[in-house]
């Protein structure tokens, strides 16, 4: 499982109109790539604890950070696994989640 290229547009947070708070947006941004990684490879590993775990921890992280879809998918991906869901579901899910985590962008939106 690989992250896919996407066309879709780039998801922006409701916080980066904030000057005070654009700094700490473009960390998060900036250390998406390793969560992404993170999720792949449990996802690739079937080490669903440890992607239940992943998926919890970038569900707030999300939220603090003004990224409301990534929380939303991270959540359900969270409750696949905590429902036992098919795998073949869960990993839908997951590489829709590490889409929304390609997609986001710090800075003001155009």
């Amino acid at each position: 499982m690989t992250p896919m290229a996407t066309s879709a547009s780039p998801l922006y947070s409701t916080l980066d109109a904030d000057p005070d708070l654009r700094e700490i947006v473009e960390m998060f941004v900036e250390e998406m790539p390793d969560r992404m990684a993170s999720l792949l490879d449990r996802a690739n590993s079937a080490d669903w604890e440890g992607l239940r775990r992943v998926a919890h921890q970038l569900k707030g992280a999300a939220g603090s950070y003004g990224f409301e879809p990534i929380t939303c998918s991270a959540a359900d991906v969270e409750q696949a696994i905590r429902e036992s869901r098919p795998e073949e579901e869960i990993r839908r899910m997951v590489t829709d989640l590490v889409d929304l985590c390609d997609r986001a962008q710090a800075g003001p939106a155009a």
